[in-house]
């Protein structure tokens, strides 16, 4: 265990509050709603990952919570590929940890806590193959800034998958947060949705 996923697991027993510049984050304990296994009857991560992830892949899963995408991403990219998980909250993060290390899954997994403006990977600009933001733009302070800082991580060619709940955001708010990756330099390669959801992949030219 290294000494920065000691401190995460230690801030587990402190408030978990996040300075979020006034902007609306999910609190930490909702993490555990997002875990319920029913949830996987509406939103199959395993499904939904498997087409645009391969072994190997580096992915970065942003607002990544408790690892309801992150576990099934680590499975995913294999022993060869990284999951970069990265969340607001330290006490997503410590308990993400543990859960990894229950599965076996930990030595694929890197995680980190970001703030507000900066995810906290700037080591790693220009060499995620995949950006996950699964209902999680809605809840950014500057969209169009977060827009800029994932088409600067990853290489080029690669690709975000963008996902928003269409009960939190209405179809004219999510294509307002379209045109802002569009202007951020990506472009459109497919559009989807569900009953409960908007989905698209966006890619790096």
């Amino acid at each position: 265990m290294t000494r920065e996923t000691e401190r995460l697991e230690r801030s587990s027993s402190d408030s978990g509050s996040s300075a979020t510049s006034g902007h609306h984050v999910c609190p930490w304990w909702v993490g555990y709603l997002l875990l319920n296994p029913l949830r996987r009857l509406r939103e199959d991560p395993e499904k939904m990952l498997r087409p645009h992830v391969a072994p190997g892949m580096r992915v970065l899963d942003v607002g990544c919570a408790m690892g309801y995408f992150s576990l099934p991403l680590a499975r995913l990219v294999g022993p060869n590929g990284r999951a970069i998980c990265v969340d607001l909250q330290e006490r997503m993060i410590a308990r993400l940890l543990k859960r990894a290390r229950r599965a076996g899954l930990a030595e694929r997994i890197t995680a980190r806590v970001s703030t507000p403006g900066n995810l906290g990977v700037d080591d790693l600009a220009g060499q995620i193959d995949l950006a996950l933001a699964i209902h999680v733009v809605h809840e950014v302070p500057d969209a169009a800034a977060h827009f800029r800082e994932l088409f600067r991580l990853l290489r080029p060619g690669g690709r975000l998958l963008y996902v928003e709940p269409k009960g939190h955001v209405k179809e004219a708010e999510y294509e307002r947060f379209l045109q802002l990756a569009v202007e951020a330099g990506f472009k459109r390669v497919d559009c989807d949705e569900s009953i409960r959801s908007r989905k698209t992949l966006l890619k790096r030219p």
